[in-house]
């Protein structure tokens, strides 16, 4: 008897063992499936590797008229590429109204008016404008925007900066931020902005067009001076200070604290960024070196702290950014326009009293120069703070967030169109479906480049470990288990969004039924999550920034190992997922490689991408399930057409799944096949 007759043989008597042996032998399993097949760093280094090349080079300043064409091009290209993305264009041009509210008493010399403006029709954001009293010629306006803090507009630091520059005779405007102050709700955590993304629109348009419209109103104030405005904010308020007064150059002096550093940088120590400090595609077109150099020539403060204890300690990010964007000051004459500031006391992340003063500074030397009456410390104030509630402006009840704007996009996506029923055009539809889908996932072609096997240590007979090098650029895991029959009914290819460690049982079962198995961790779950300084989901969104989809890198993963298999193994091949994440992966997968992959089968995937925003899904839970535009030509339904002929099955299937793909059936029967689907 051959050595494989003497396994199926084995095999077979364990299938009939009592209990216990089952339960011993599923227990070696899962040992073998939790092997380490490569050391933990790897996915973090292979990640780093991949996407540093693809982030943008600093720009290049030679000559003055040069850097003045490559500007403008850039901020028209940023402007209609990344903010005003699909159909956040719409967006642009639409009329928001503005209403004044109550005026509140400040302290000497200032009052506080309350406000609300609309960003995009329906969605209001709260403000204040601080206001002096007196005011008989044109004065300078500020903006000052807040970070990630949860008092928003009322947190002391913010408010100190705001009453002295109104006591210093400046009108300044005081914004709330998503998801802050009395922002501070699910449906305006930064993590929901991705919900729009999924129906085409660029999540960062809400962001931009609120400071834009904010500067609106402030510059149509009748004493506003629109020679001399500023921005200035912490955090993420120093990253929404770099972002509007690069590309709106009504802005005049800028001062972003511990907001930003470039891209290049922030892969290297791992401050990575939200949502919206990482769009779309946008390290593919301009680092934020870009966006500081924009500001030339133009007085621009950057103000980064010693021992930074969230992001952006000065010690990586200053230095980068004034040694790639001096350059663009120097043009202008203008190198002193570029100043920088670092804080040692406290030195953490702040904007308290050192850093104020030197905003106020900055403000003296170009807002106020020559006047000696200017004082450029900080005038106490403490006595006039006030609470949240005092500062909060009357919002309506039903005010639209990110998630009520997505819901609103999505209603009538994807646009379906006549399914045909003749076979030739059928086939004709399902390969330019293939390549849309190619293009909009970015999905790249890779192929197996080598196997190297890995130890384990007491494996279940039959069993082997190795890694696949894909694409010359990821390493993979692999678990493999031969089939425990003598008669292997075919492969199964398995992926769970816990990882293939987890799935021990659903292993043992398989291989016992007759299939030959290979469980793999594609990008980004289990022994091939990154690992990194960030939260996981951060390095997800870092992949899109820099123009890559993570949910087409997978799925380019599984077809690569499905073609691999297929060269010494013709029996079927089903691609079996179990959790919503890789459940989408692998129907991706089948719908684009018809030839290697012949089933799907789902464990607990989505009925319909319209799910990620009826459950107001952040984009921490299933970043790659967001790619820009998906929901706009692809739900599940659209998926699963795309793999016909072929079965796809559905565990446990939901109602609604079924409701969804009911219409498929008479597409299969095109093919002479049945939607091996719901039933």
């Amino acid at each position: 008897m051959t050595t494989t007759g003497r396994w199926f043989v084995m095999f077979a008597l364990l299938a009939l063992a009592p209990p216990a042996a089952r339960a011993e032998e599923t227990s070696r399993v899962q040992a073998a499936l939790s092997a380490p097949a490569f050391p933990a760093e790897l996915p973090l280094n292979e990640f780093k590797a991949f996407l540093e090349p693809k982030i943008v080079q600093p720009p290049l300043v030679t000559t003055r008229e040069k850097w003045e064409q490559r500007a403008l091009s850039l901020r028209r290209q940023i402007l209609e590429r990344i903010i005003f993305r699909g159909r956040a264009a719409d967006w642009r041009t639409s009329q928001g109204k503005v209403e004044w509210l109550e005026t509140v008493a400040g302290g000497p010399s200032y009052c506080i008016r309350k406000f609300r403006f609309e960003a995009i029709p329906g969605m209001w954001i709260p403000a204040l404008l601080y206001e002096p009293e007196t005011l008989t010629d044109r004065v300078p306006l500020a903006l000052h925007v807040n970070g990630h803090d949860p008092l928003g507009k009322a947190a002391p630091y913010k408010q100190l900066r705001s009453i002295n520059l109104a006591k210093r005779g400046m009108l300044v405007i005081d914004l709330e931020w998503f998801g802050m102050g009395q922002l501070r709700t699910e449906g305006f955590a930064h993590g929901r902005m991705n919900q729009l993304e999924l129906c085409g629109a660029s999540g960062l348009a809400p962001f931009y067009l609120t400071m834009q419209r904010a500067l609106d109103i402030g510059l149509a104030l009748p004493n506003a001076d629109a020679k001399r405005v500023a921005v200035s904010g912490l955090s993420g308020g120093g990253w929404q200070t770099i972002l509007i007064s690069s590309l709106d150059e009504r802005v005049t002096l800028a001062n972003p604290v511990a907001g930003y550093a470039s891209f290049h940088t922030n892969l290297s120590f791992g401050d990575l960024g939200d949502s919206e400090q990482a769009p779309t595609d946008m390290a593919a077109l301009a680092d934020y070196t870009h966006l500081t150099a924009l500001r030339a020539p133009r007085p621009t403060l950057l103000t980064y702290n010693a021992n930074d204890d969230c992001c952006f300690p000065s010690g990586h990010a200053l230095e980068p950014l004034v040694r790639s964007t001096r350059p663009a000051f120097v043009l202008y004459g203008a190198a002193d326009a570029l100043r920088t500031h670092v804080n040692y006391e406290p030195g953490t992340h702040n904007f308290e009293r050192d850093n104020r003063e030197q905003y106020y500074a900055m403000i003296g030397d170009y807002f106020f120069a020559g006047d000696t009456t200017y004082a450029r410390k900080e005038i106490a104030s403490e006595a006039e703070l006030r609470k949240a509630e005092e500062l909060n402006v009357e919002l309506p009840s039903d005010n639209v967030d990110f998630q009520g704007l997505a819901t609103s996009l999505a209603k009538g996506l994807p646009l379906r169109q006549q399914l045909p029923t003749i076979r030739e055009a059928a086939n004709r539809l399902q390969r330019e479906k293939r390549r849309r889908l190619a293009e909009l996932l970015r999905i790249p072609s890779y192929e197996v480049n080598w196997r190297e096997s890995v130890a384990l240590a007491d494996a279940p007979l039959g069993c082997r470990a190795y890694r696949l090098r894909i694409g010359g650029l990821w390493t993979i895991p692999v678990t493999e288990f031969a089939a425990g029959t003598a008669e292997p009914k075919g492969i199964v290819l398995l992926i769970a969004d816990e990882g293939r460690a987890k799935h021990a049982a659903e292993v043992e079962q398989l291989r016992s039924s007759g299939y030959r198995v290979l469980a793999v961790d594609p990008l980004l779950f289990g022994e091939s999550a990154i690992r990194g300084s960030d939260p996981a989901y951060l390095y997800a969104l870092f992949m899109t920034t820099v123009g890559e989809r993570p949910l087409g890198v997978q799925a380019a993963q599984l077809a690569a190992i499905a073609r691999w298999i297929a060269t010494d193994d013709a029996r079927p091949l089903t691609v079996m997922a179990v959790g919503p994440r890789t459940s989408t992966a692998a129907l991706v997968a089948t719908a684009i490689e018809p030839d290697a992959i012949d089933a799907a089968e789902i464990s607990g995937g989505l009925a319909s991408f319209h799910v990620l925003l009826e459950q107001n899904v952040a984009v921490e839970a299933m970043p790659e399930l967001f790619a820009f535009g998906l929901l706009e030509e692809f739900d599940v339904r659209e998926l699963v057409a795309l793999a016909a002929p072929r079965f796809v099955r559905w565990r446990e299937p939901s109602d609604r799944l079924k409701s969804e793909l009911a219409p498929l059936a008479a597409w299969y029967e095109v093919w002479g096949a049945k939607l091996d689907a719901p039933q």
